[in-house]
């Protein structure tokens, strides 16, 4: 299967948070908290053809690895969660759902209504 969308979050919890929303095959790529820029060049090159979307926390560990990223791979497109949540795994399905839907991801029209 051909993956044509990354994205990239820190943890584990975000990816659990974000991958029951997507109604199409995503690639969620978890960097594990603080990454150096080799490790994140290894870590995203066998998906060097994906367009890549960012998903980090609104902290600063979230703003260090956008910058990181930013600065690796500047056609990355970042999506911000709102700061009132601080991390993805604690914001509402909702709010990703909607906020995944604007950046043209397909997601489970459940997740938007309500």
């Amino acid at each position: 299967m051909i993956v044509e969308k990354c994205i990239i979050v820190e943890g584990r919890s975000d990816k659990l948070n974000i991958e029951p929303i997507f109604a199409e095959h995503v690639q969620i790529i978890c960097t594990n908290g603080t990454i150096s820029e080799d490790a994140l060049l290894d870590l995203l090159e066998p998906f060097e053809e994906c367009r890549f979307y960012t998903l980090f926390d609104a902290d600063k560990s979230g703003e260090k690895l956008r910058k990181l990223t930013k600065r690796i791979y500047s056609e990355a497109v970042h999506l911000f969660i709102p700061r009132t949540y601080i991390e993805v795994a604690n914001a509402p399905k909702k709010v990703l759902a909607q906020l995944l839907n604007e950046a043209s991801f397909s997601v489970h029209k459940q997740y938007l209504s309500s």
